[in-house]
């Protein structure tokens, strides 16, 4: 496959698609060591990514090399079914390879007023959301969304406002009217027409609207919002002796200048320098950008947030 075509797949395709595809082609021109196992032809790394469905996949018995996953909760996942034995927070950056933030995507001149998360709970308003039981790309929106609010009355008055986060949930979420399992499926209702609004990566909205008169769509960045973090990790079970040292070599490679400039050209933002997104002019400024660690990481954020302010305080009382 050519580099047009890849990077025409690039454009049409999944999160999931865009990080194997530029490590691939990042990977023809590395210097990495030879394993020992080699006899004369190359050695292939398989890396998956970026969903759930992907970590169920990796479970099942796919052999993954190495796994870049949306969610820090899926690599734990793969580590309680014995899949991952390595620390991957030992990893630069904590094992986080790249990131993008949540953002609102509108139908083209914004005909509702949609300029933060607030207005998604105005009267009239049609929102797609993923449901986020399900869709680890949910379950970060619910953080930004929530999250936002209670950044915003910080800086306001000097206090984070639960109640008033809370409530603005409640009343978006009452705007729903759809709740598919995952991101991907979200987005594909919104690009067949349904709905006013969907929230979403950053990443999934730019490859969308970028160069494509045809959908229907532009983005609003909120003025508070979560930087999704993506941690890369090394399936273990998946890995031999022989291999490890290739696998490992390959590993420290995404989070150097090269590939960092890679995921930051297709509309990632870096793991390791802020500074280097400046070379993509089209990712967002955000006001005020918060990470998992303003709710003291996901150990707490999914109790205390996904499954106790929303499952129990939102869905149940829709």
């Amino acid at each position: 496959m050519s580099v047009a075509e890849m990077t025409m797949l690039l454009r049409k395709t999944r999160t999931a698609i865009v990080a194997v595809a530029i490590l691939l082609l990042l990977a023809v021109g590395a210097c990495l060591p030879k394993p020992t196992s080699e006899s004369g032809g190359g050695v292939n790394i398989t890396v998956y990514g970026f969903s759930k469905t992907v970590t169920n996949q990796i479970i099942q018995g796919v052999k993954a090399h190495i796994a870049i996953l949306s969610i820090e909760r899926d690599a734990q996942r793969l580590k309680d079914k014995g899949l991952v034995t390595s620390d991957w927070r030992a990893l630069p950056q904590k094992g986080i390879v790249n990131k993008t933030p949540f953002v609102i995507l509108v139908r083209k001149g914004n005909p509702k007023g949609i300029h933060d998360f607030p207005d998604l709970a105005k009267p009239g308003i049609r929102l797609i959301h993923p449901d986020p039981i399900s869709s680890g790309g949910a379950q970060w929106s619910i953080l930004a969304i929530y999250g936002s609010e209670l950044v915003k009355s910080e800086k306001q008055n000097g206090e984070a406002d639960h109640a008033r986060a809370l409530q603005m949930l409640q009343a978006i979420w009452r705007n729903v009217i759809s709740t598919p399992s995952s991101a991907r499926e979200a987005r594909t209702q919104f690009e067949l027409g349904n709905g006013d609004a969907l929230v979403t990566y950053e990443l999934d909205g730019l490859l969308m609207t970028i160069g494509n008169a045809k959908v229907d769509a532009e983005i609003v960045v909120p003025e508070a919002t979560i930087l999704s973090e993506h941690p890369a990790i090394v399936v273990d079970r998946n890995v031999s002796t022989a291999d490890r040292p290739l696998i490992d070599a390959f590993m420290q490679y995404l989070w150097s200048d090269e590939a960092q400039r890679a995921f930051v050209k297709f509309h990632f933002r870096s793991g390791t320098n802020d500074a280097l997104n400046q070379e993509n002019k089209e990712l967002a400024t955000i006001r005020y950008p918060f990470t998992v660690d303003y709710f003291q990481g996901w150990d707490k954020a999914y109790p205390d947030v996904i499954e106790r302010v929303f499952r129990d305080s939102v869905q149940k009382g829709r």
